[in-house]
C-alpha cells in the first residue's frame, strides 16, 4: 500500500464475525437494545470529536490536504534529482500531506459507520473519497520519478544521514523497481484506479439491498432475518431455527448468485490485468510482493494446512457425535456443544476478562487497556444503521479506534481482546516509529491480535474450575483454530483457484464458482458433513472475496505466528514479552514483516510455524476427548 498508493494508513481494518441486536438468542432480554444511536450512553460510544471537534474543522484539513498534494505536484515533480536536501524536502512534506489525509479518511469513515443512515455523514465520505482520488493522481508521479534515477544515486540516497528515516522506504520503493511504470503510466493509471473499486462498490450495494423477510423460531417467535443477525442465529441451540435461517439466507443469496458471479469476476479480472500490467507472473505474487511476503508463504501454507485435514476431520466427526446428530450440516456447525452456565457476559465483566487475561503483557499494557476502556477508544453497541463486525482504525495522529457490536458471547469477549491487539500495535508503532515507518503490514498486524486472543484462553483455561467450563473453552479454542487456521486457508485456496481460473480464461459463472466452492468444502471438512446445496454459495457472502487483493491467507499465517509467540511468553515471562514489544509492536513497518515477525521469534519463512499450529490443534482436540470421557 505504501508503494502504490502513498497513503500509509496506521492500522489495519479487520472484519471479523457480524453481530448486532436481534429478538435476542442467547442473551435474553440482557442485552441492551438501542434503536439510535442517541439512546446508548456516551461510555459505550466512540468519541470522534478527539479528532475533529466540528464539521468545519474537518473541512479545513480536508481541502488543506488537497491542495497541498497539488502545491507538492507544482514544487518537486521533475526535479526529485536535484539533492538528497531536496528529496528530504519533499518527502517531508508527502508525510505532512498525508498525515492530513489520513486524518480526515479516518474521521468520516467512523462517523459513517456508526450512523450509515445519516445522508450528511454519507457526503462526508464521498468528499474524503475524492480527496484520496486527487492525491492519488498528484502523487502517482512521485515513485516513478524516485526509480528513473541512475542506481548509484539512489544507493547513495539510501544511505545518506539525512534521509535515515526513508532509508527503508526508499529500498522498499528500489525493491520492486522491475514493477513500476514509467510515470506517465503510473499517472495513467492513478486516474483510473477508482474503476477498480467497482466490484467492491457494488458488492457493497447488494449486502445494503438485499432483503431476507422473516422467519420463525421452534417457539413461533419471528425474527427478521438480516446478515447482521445471522451469525449470531447461527449460534442458536434451536436447530430448527438455525435451519430455517440457514436455508432462507442461502436461499435469498442463491436468487442472486449470478451477479455476485459478475460482480467478483469483475474483481478478479482486475487483478489478474493489474498483475500483468506490471510484469508479475500471477495475481498472488503481486499481491504478496506489496508487503514483500515470498509467494512461496501462501503455498506453503496451503500445502502445510492440507496435512492437517485428518484432524480437522477427526474434530469435525466428534462434534457431529457431541451435537448427537444423525447428519451434521453446515448449520450445525456453529451450534453450542454443551450449554453454557453462564449466558451473557455483561460488557464491563468483559473489560475486566481482558485486562486479567493479557496480564502477561506487562504493567504499561495493561495501563493502556484500561485507557481504551474509559476514554473514548471503543464503540460497543449496535444500532440498525451501525456497521457490522469489529475493527480498529485510526490515524497518526488520533489514538486507535475500535468498533465493536457487542452482544454478551465468550467469543465478543475474544473480538475485544483481538481489536485491542491490533489497538496496542498502532500505539507502540507510531509513539516509536516516525509517520513513514509507523504503519504496518497486515501480515503482522494479525499476529498482535491474535496473540491477545490466545494469552485471554490460556488464562481462562488455567483458572476454569469444574469440567464443563473446561469442555467450553477447549470447544471455543478448537472453533478458533477451525475458523482461523483452517478456514481462512480454504478462502485462500479458493481465492487462488479462481484467479488461476480467470487467467486461463475460464469463466467463473455461478457455477462453476459453486462447485469449486463445494468441493473445497468437502475436502476440509470431510465426510461427517453434509454436502448440502446452500454450502456452495458460502463464497457469495465473504466481503474479503470482493473488497481484498488475497488478504485472508494472512488471518491463518497469523493465527499459526501468534500461537507461537503466546507459548514462548508463557514459558519465558518478561524476556519473550519484551522481545516481542521491541521487534514487532514498536517496530511498525519499519522492516519487512518476515525480518519483523523473525526478530520477534517466529520465522515464517518455513512451515515450521503453521506444523506447531497444527499440533497445538491436535494437544488440544486430545484435551478435549479426554475431558469428555
Amino acid at each position: 500500500m505504501r508503494k502504490n498508493h502513498l497513503l500509509s494508513l496506521t492500522a489495519a481494518i479487520m472484519a471479523l464475525s457480524a453481530f448486532t441486536p436481534m429478538d435476542s438468542v442467547t442473551a435474553e432480554n440482557l442485552l441492551p437494545s438501542y434503536h439510535s444511536r442517541s439512546e446508548i450512553p456516551a461510555q459505550y460510544k466512540w468519541k470522534t470529536e478527539n479528532i475533529y471537534s466540528s464539521i468545519k474543522d474537518w473541512e479545513k484539513d480536508r481541502q488543506k490536504a488537497s491542495s497541498l498534494s497539488a502545491l507538492f505536484k507544482k514544487k518537486y515533480q521533475g526535479k526529485l534529482g536535484s539533492s538528497p536536501e531536496l528529496l528530504k524536502g519533499a518527502l517531508d512534506d508527502y508525510s505532512e500531506l498525508a498525515r492530513i489525509s489520513d486524518k480526515v479518511s479516518v474521521y468520516a469513515s467512523l462517523s459513517r459507520d456508526v450512523n450509515a443512515a445519516n445522508p450528511k455523514l454519507q457526503v462526508l465520505s464521498n468528499k474524503a473519497d475524492k480527496m484520496s482520488d486527487t492525491i492519488s493522481e498528484n502523487t502517482a508521479w512521485f515513485v516513478p520519478e524516485i526509480l528513473e534515477q541512475p542506481q548509484n544515486r539512489i544507493s547513495t540516497w539510501i544511505h545518506h544521514p539525512q534521509l535515515k528515516t526513508y532509508s527503508y522506504f526508499l529500498s522498499d520503493i528500489v525493491r520492486t523497481r522491475a514493477h513500476s511504470l514509467p510515470k506517465e503510466s503510473e499517472e495513467l493509471l492513478a486516474k483510473v484506479s477508482p474503476l477498480g473499486g467497482t466490484a467492491n462498490a457494488l458488492y457493497g450495494t447488494l449486502e445494503k439491498d438485499i432483503a431476507f423477510g422473516p422467519i420463525k423460531n421452534s417457539k413461533g417467535i419471528k425474527t427478521t432475518l438480516s446478515r447482521s443477525n445471522f451469525p449470531s442465529i447461527m449460534e442458536s441451540s434451536d436447530r430448527s431455527f438455525r435451519k430455517a435461517a440457514f436455508k432462507k439466507y442461502y436461499e435469498t443469496l442463491g436468487s442472486f448468485q449470478d451477479t455476485f458471479a459478475e460482480t467478483l469476476q469483475a474483481q478478479v479480472k482486475s487483478h489478474n490485468i493489474s498483475a500483468a500490467i506490471r510484469k508479475y507472473p500471477s495475481a498472488v505474487e503481486a499481491a504478496l510482493d506489496q508487503n514483500d511476503i515470498p509467494s512461496e508463504v501462501y503455498s506453503q501454507l496451503v500445502k502445510t494446512v492440507s496435512k492437517g485435514l485428518p484432524d480437522l476431520h477427526r474434530y469435525i466427526a466428534l462434534k457431529k457425535k457431541l451435537l448427537k446428530v444423525d447428519r451434521l450440516h453446515m448449520y450445525d456447525m456453529n451450534a453450542p456443544v454443551i450449554k453454557a452456565d453462564t449466558e451473557y457476559i455483561p460488557y464491563k465483566e468483559a473489560e475486566s476478562l481482558v485486562i486479567k487475561g493479557l496480564k502477561p503483557m506487562g504493567s504499561d499494557y495493561q495501563k493502556l487497556l484500561k485507557t481504551a476502556f474509559s476514554k473514548g477508544w471503543i464503540d460497543v453497541y449496535s444500532t440498525a444503521d451501525k456497521r457490522s463486525g469489529a475493527y480498529q482504525w485510526g490515524s497518526y495522529d488520533t489514538h486507535p479506534f475500535v468498533l465493536l457490536n457487542y452482544q454478551g458471547t465468550m467469543d465478543d469477549v475474544s473480538t475485544i481482546a483481538h481489536e485491542l491487539g491490533h489497538a496496542m500495535h498502532s500505539y507502540y508503532s507510531k509513539k516509536s516509529q516516525d509517520y513513514i515507518n509507523a504503519g504496518y503490514a497486515t501480515f503482522t498486524a494479525e499476529v498482535a491480535s491474535t496473540l491477545n486472543e490466545n494469552l485471554l484462553w490460556e488464562m481462562q483455561y488455567k483458572h476454569a474450575k469444574i469440567k464443563k467450563e473446561r469442555i467450553n473453552l477447549l470447544t471455543q479454542r478448537l472453533e478458533h483454530f477451525r475458523t482461523t487456521l483452517f478456514r481462512q486457508t480454504q478462502f485462500a485456496e479458493f481465492e487462488k483457484e479462481i484467479h488461476e481460473m480467470e487467467e486461463s480464461g475460464k469463466t467463473l459463472n455461478a457455477a462453476a464458482l459453486n462447485r469449486l466452492y463445494q468441493n473445497l468444502n468437502q475436502k476440509y471438512y470431510g465426510p461427517s458433513l453434509a454436502a448440502d446445496q446452500e454450502n456452495a454459495l458460502e463464497w457469495t457472502r465473504i466481503p474479503h472475496f470482493y473488497n481484498y487483493n488475497f488478504y485472508v491467507y494472512q488471518y491463518a499465517t497469523s493465527f499459526a505466528a501468534s500461537t507461537a509467540l503466546s507459548s514462548q511468553i508463557l514459558k519465558e515471562g518478561k524476556p519473550a514479552v519484551e522481545r516481542i514489544k521491541t521487534h514487532l509492536l514498536n517496530a511498525g513497518g519499519s522492516k519487512d514483516p518476515i525480518s519483523i515477525l523473525k526478530d520477534a521469534g517466529v520465522d515464517m519463512s518455513t512451515s515450521a510455524p503453521i506444523n506447531q499450529a497444527l499440533s497445538a490443534f491436535r494437544t488440544t482436540l486430545d484435551e478435549l476427548e479426554k475431558q469428555l470421557n
